[in-house]
């Protein structure tokens, strides 16, 4: 031990570094799927082959070892949506992408939808996924996986849509489901004029860090719920600096 730290220099701090900075953007890339899990298990066999050698299990340690000359293999056939994905992300938008023009657009969208839903008094709910992954808190999910577009908003939205009554989950810039059925708020001390949509706007943010925008279709209003609590009355200004300052991004207007 006392030779690796005599031995260790910049430059394999770099190398530490560079290492733990892409094991960290894979994980954040298959977060929430199966591959996470599958991920874990790859680690698990891995970790179990060096105990069993350790302990001179040599039929355990046999066979691990035949399966970890295949590791590579393996991985890439599992793990080959992700690695579509992760290689198609960097061609768009290089290693470290560009966050703030992303969120930044669908921010806009999200604004101008809500805008015409409200002028219109067509209800909506738009959930907006942080850290928690919202699969294990909602039911009925139509995975569309689209960007995120006005358009595409305003005609899941239309009442005549068979998605219309659910929620849009957001989910890493990306339209993931519609048609979600939310944990409503069972809080007694809401305002009695809030319908399920509102309900459901707040109870999705009182389990989870997931942001939420609702439009109100008898009153045309638009409102905003985070942390379990609501914001209501919000025009589009408000609107857009209020997802910025939740979302992470810095707005100077924010009310």
């Amino acid at each position: 031990m006392l030779e690796i730290i005599k031995d260790f220099s910049f430059i394999d701090l770099i190398d530490i570094t560079i290492i733990s900075f892409v094991i960290y953007r894979l994980l954040l890339l298959i977060k929430g799927t199966r591959a996470f899990y599958m991920f874990f298990g790859i680690v698990f066999l891995v970790v179990f082959s060096f105990v069993a050698r350790y302990f001179g299990l040599k039929t355990t340690s046999w066979m691990l070892s035949n399966f970890s000359g295949y590791l590579f293999l393996t991985i890439i056939i599992l793990f080959q949506p992700e690695i579509r994905r992760a290689l198609a992300a960097i061609g768009e938008t290089g290693v470290f992408g560009n966050f703030v023009e992303r969120r930044a657009a669908v921010i806009d969208e999200i604004v101008k939808a809500c805008t015409i839903l409200a002028n219109r008094q067509i209800g909506a709910l738009i959930v907006i996924e942080r850290k928690t992954d919202l699969t294990h808190y909602v039911q009925t999910l139509q995975k569309i996986d689209s960007i995120v577009s006005k358009e595409l908003l305003l005609s899941i939205f239309i009442p005549y849509s068979p998605l219309h009554d659910g929620a849009v989950i957001i989910k890493e810039d990306r339209m993931m489901y519609a048609g979600a059925i939310l944990p409503l708020s069972k809080r007694e001390d809401l305002d009695k004029s809030f319908g399920t949509r509102h309900r459901a706007a707040i109870g999705i943010t009182e389990e989870t860090d997931a942001v939420s925008v609702v439009v109100s279709e008898e009153r045309g209003t638009i409102a905003v719920a985070a942390n379990g609590r609501i914001s209501t009355e919000l025009d589009a200004e408000m609107l857009k600096n209020t997802l910025k300052t939740l979302l992470g991004m810095e707005s100077k207007n924010v009310s």
